[in-house]
């Protein structure tokens, strides 16, 4: 649906985007990441139509943004970080001028609008001028513009920042529920927001993309090693007794707390999953566990391997590479 080719963006001297490609295909919600100055949000203009490349193209459905622009942007749908909105304007004043920039037909504007207020949840302030509205109000009027003659794409760009935690969650379930009838790219620095709503993620660093996979995948394959951590009342060197003949292991660390519970990391060997043998090893002993869970490395963690570090893994480029491109994995 939407297909970036070799995507370059200069100012002056500075290269933003660097010879960026990837696909967005339909039904999925996708989380945009990169740390400031990757080039993201230059990414997201020129997507949108906001700005020229230097080089490349993107198509929206089969239309070149920069060529073919009012065709292109009648399938976007686009909140910017900072929505577009005119403050001395009623709510509902407001969408009717967006509906009408939008081409959106006369007879059909009023009810559209109507259902578009309801679902963002903004239809008791309607009347209200948007300068009086508080900043989650006003995200949802720009949310609401963006949803406006419901195209296919809608592109979000940090829509939770400044909105307390109440907010927050129900700006994650208005985005549940527009992806069931639209692709979502949201682009966001809350990693646990992206992890909770996004199926896929790509990562760019550097103008370049180093990573493109579901979040599952990309915390499996950048931990070489999976991790167990436990906590007991046993003492540590109880703890690494018992531990002692459980095969799969391929570290422990431990650390005594203040009210004598003793807290262990067990990392484990590549490809293994030790959290029975561990559990029937403290049965055993009659030593009871007061918790076990598996502690992989988190989306945190892989974005601040890939985006601070100058090279990204050989393995893991050629994963983004096949996931980007739809290549055959044997081919690579």
């Amino acid at each position: 649906m939407i297909e970036v080719r070799n995507l370059v963006k200069k100012y002056g001297t500075h290269l933003a985007v660097d010879h960026l490609d990837f696909k967005i295909e339909s039904g999925r919600i996708y989380g945009f990441l990169g740390p400031n100055g990757a080039g993201k949000s230059t990414t997201m203009n020129i997507m949108t139509g906001y700005l020229g490349a230097t080089e490349g193209e993107v198509l929206i459905d089969g239309h070149d943004i920069l060529k073919e622009p009012e065709e292109a942007k009648r399938h976007i749908g686009y909140l910017p970080e900072q929505p577009p909105l005119y403050v001395d304007m009623t709510v509902r004043e407001y969408l009717g001028f967006a509906a009408e920039l939008k081409g959106i037909p006369k007879a059909k504007r009023e009810e559209e609008i109507t259902e578009i207020e309801k679902m963002v949840r903004i239809k008791d302030v309607e009347h209200r001028l948007i300068k009086n509205l508080s900043k989650g109000y006003r995200q949802r009027v720009g949310l609401a513009q963006a949803v406006l003659g419901f195209p296919e794409i809608i592109i979000l760009d940090e829509p939770s920042v400044g909105l307390d935690p109440k907010q927050i969650i129900e700006i994650r379930e208005l985005i549940r529920k527009l992806a069931k009838n639209h692709t979502v790219i949201l682009s966001s620095h809350i990693l646990a927001e992206v992890r909770e709503v996004c199926d896929h993620i790509l990562i760019i660093s550097k103008g370049r993309l180093v990573a493109s996979d579901t979040p599952e995948n990309l915390e499996k394959m950048l931990g070489e090693h999976n991790s167990v951590e436990i906590e007991t009342g046993a003492s540590p060197s109880e703890v690494r007794l018992i531990l002692k003949n459980v095969p799969g292991i391929e570290m422990i660390e431990t650390q005594e707390k203040d009210d004598g519970v003793t807290w262990a990391r067990i990392t484990e060997k590549k490809g293994e999953d030790i959290r029975e043998q561990i559990f029937t090893a403290f049965a055993s002993a009659k030593t009871p566990l007061l918790t076990l869970k598996a502690a992989g490395m988190t989306l945190e963690d892989v974005f601040m391997e890939l985006t601070q570090s100058d090279t990204v893994p050989d393995a893991f480029i050629t994963k983004a590479k096949w996931e980007e491109v739809g290549t055959d994995a044997g081919d690579l």
